[in-house]
């Protein structure tokens, strides 16, 4: 297939060119900047933000997988938070609407949502089927999804992963957490008795090239492995692979004045997602538990 990827330099999207390339397909990078080039990847440098995209270039793909979006973790200022919803919805909405525009739209855009939409649920169980949450990165995570409408309304079906918490020790929160932890200071958040929805970036990348393929998805699907677990759980966990003590921790306090309202939203919140989709389709997660996830991705035996 020849492939559109946004966010293409991101954290995930730094993992899935080569992931696509190596499997053959033909992938068309969207770029802001002059970028180090990838084997078997075309770039076109364009802004979905700003307006910048020549809808011409966009001609003859198969697929789209729009992941572009600002980082949420850091502190909120007024400013990053325009920039966090600016970077999903408007970027998404320009987007669609020049995939609707073409004379041959591709048949999938999978455009990336987040389990944030479930706001903070405590211990409910959270499908897809499960109404939206309340606060600022709900919000942004409705406004994000419906951001596609000029694409589906086209005929295109799309497909909203609603990512977790993305496992890596080469970025993402697994890799802030593990000096901490090497160092034998890591531990919960707060109660620790919140909820945590991840999966592996190994999981996610196959993941999301299988939901082009996959006609049978279409909508919101949720991206975590069948495995969710609580914070204080998390932590032991990746103690017990790091074979560090996991006594300490942050208070609730402490992560409210280091972070403030995105400690809450994020640290803090309780989002206890299950993958009901792709459980019913069968799909085939190769880390399902986190412990073996742990081992796998950092390379630690028994």
């Amino acid at each position: 297939m020849r492939i559109l990827v946004t966010g293409a330099t991101g954290f995930i999207g730094s993992a899935l060119v080569p992931f696509l390339v190596a499997r053959g397909h033909r992938v068309t990078r969207l770029v802001r900047r002059d970028v180090p080039a990838i084997a078997g990847a075309d770039d076109l440098r364009c802004d979905l933000v700003s307006g910048s995209l020549d809808p011409a270039a966009l001609e003859d793909h198969d697929a789209a997988i729009n992941l572009a979006g600002e980082s949420v973790a850091e502190r909120w200022t007024p400013e990053k938070k325009a920039r966090i919803r600016a970077s999903r919805v408007d970027g998404t909405r320009r987007l669609s609407e020049a995939l609707a525009a073409l004379a041959r739209p591709p048949r999938v855009l999978v455009s990336a949502s987040a389990i944030g939409i479930y706001g903070d649920r405590g211990d409910e169980r959270l499908t897809e089927a499960s109404a939206p949450g309340r606060g600022f990165l709900a919000e942004v995570a409705q406004a994000w999804e419906a951001a596609a409408e000029p694409a589906r309304r086209r005929g295109i079906r799309v497909v909203h992963p609603r990512i977790g918490t993305v496992l890596s020790p080469g970025g993402g929160a697994l890799a802030r957490l593990l000096r901490p932890f090497k160092l034998g200071a890591g531990g919960k958040l707060g109660s620790g008795r919140q909820w945590t929805s991840w999966i592996a970036l190994d999981d996610l990348v196959p993941l999301l090239l299988h939901l082009t393929a996959d006609t049978t998805l279409e909508g919101p699907v949720n991206a975590v492995a069948p495995g969710a677990l609580t914070n204080a759980e998390f932590g032991r966990l990746l103690g017990k692979v790091l074979g560090r003590p996991t006594a300490l921790g942050v208070p609730a306090f402490a992560a409210r004045m280091a972070f403030g309202e995105m400690a809450d939203e994020v640290l803090l919140a309780s989002t206890r997602v299950i993958p009901a989709k792709l459980e019913a389709a069968g799909y085939p997660f190769r880390h399902p538990e986190l412990e073996a996830a742990l081992r796998h991705m950092l390379g630690l035996s028994r």
